[in-house]
């Protein structure tokens, strides 16, 4: 990929409405299944964002309804944040001063390295790459700002 775009405050950034396109491949198998949905960054009550994503994930040709709540915290400066899920257990760490991060999140026997990189001010985009005994996947997402 070229150039990426520096990112001064990360909750700025993010707070409003994207249309997410992701594709999720199993490298096992050569499945490949698609979600298209939105995803919302909107305040929480204390302080930081509540990032709520809903849409379709289609897998071996059936639709489901799909959905995930992330909660995007403060981080030690305005280009950084702290990623917990939703009932508060940590996810990862997220610093797009650069336009670009790379975060590990160990699951059990999984490991899980997301890496996020910033196009512009309209587009962003995440490459989880899913390793362990029985999982080898790769989800990419794309982020396209709404309105």
């Amino acid at each position: 990929m070229g150039e990426f775009w520096p990112v001064r405050d990360v909750l700025t950034y993010l707070t409003g409405s994207w249309r997410v396109e992701r594709t999720v491949r199993d490298r096992a198998s050569d499945a490949e299944g698609r979600f298209t949905g939105t995803t919302v960054f909107g305040p929480l009550e204390d302080e930081g964002l509540l990032h709520h994503e809903s849409g379709t994930f289609v897998w071996q040709g059936v639709p489901r309804p799909a959905e995930r709540t992330l909660r995007f915290l403060p981080g030690q400066d305005l280009a950084t944040a702290v990623v917990r899920f939703s009932d508060g257990r940590p996810f990862h760490e997220l610093d797009l001063t650069s336009g670009r991060y790379v975060a590990d999140h160990p699951c059990a026997a999984d490991l899980y390295r997301g890496e996020f990189t910033v196009q512009d001010e309209r587009r962003w985009r995440s490459v989880w790459r899913v390793r362990g005994p029985a999982k080898d996947l790769v989800l990419t997402t794309g982020y396209t700002r709404l309105g």
